[in-house]
């Protein structure tokens, strides 16, 4: 049965709340991952929090090691999107982004163009806040994803 692997590290706290919200409504299983404690409110069975050690990529990896086909990925790594793509799960972002084979390419190249002029000293800025848009965004799509699985 499909479930969802939360890329947790830098997942909004609304983001969190929408999926804890998807899960009791609906049963869907919910792997947080993350290199810190992610506490999982009582009164969510099907949810978890997975701790891995510090280190680069460690929840990036065990995410793609771990979700199978039709699974859905959240998260804002593009080069774990990418991986799990390749494996057959559904990506979204944060931001209520569905992330596709036919896209993934392009996000990539943008985020290796954005990576060689930071490191050749360019101040590109971090990611702008959530809004309220992408945060109902998100959840949209989510629900579309929910609708769509087998029972």
């Amino acid at each position: 049965m499909a479930m969802i692997w939360v890329d947790a590290d830098a997942c909004p706290k609304a983001i969190k709340e929408i999926l804890l919200r998807a899960s009791k409504r609906t049963g869907i299983e919910i792997t947080f991952v993350a290199n810190h404690h992610i506490p999982i409110p009582s009164g969510y069975p099907q949810v978890k929090s997975v701790t891995v050690s510090t280190g680069f990529d460690v929840a990036d990896d065990l995410i793609e090691e771990q979700s199978e086909p039709n699974d859905l990925v959240i998260t804002q790594d593009i080069p774990l999107a990418d991986a799990v793509l390749t494996k057959g799960a559904k990506v979204i972002n944060t931001r209520g982004q569905s992330l596709t084979k036919e896209n993934i390419k392009q996000r990539l190249n943008m985020r290796d163009f954005l990576e060689m002029m930071r490191s050749s000293g360019v101040q590109t800025g971090g990611p702008k806040a959530l809004c309220p848009r992408e945060i109902q965004d998100f959840a949209n799509v989510l629900d579309r994803w929910l609708a769509k699985i087998p029972k």
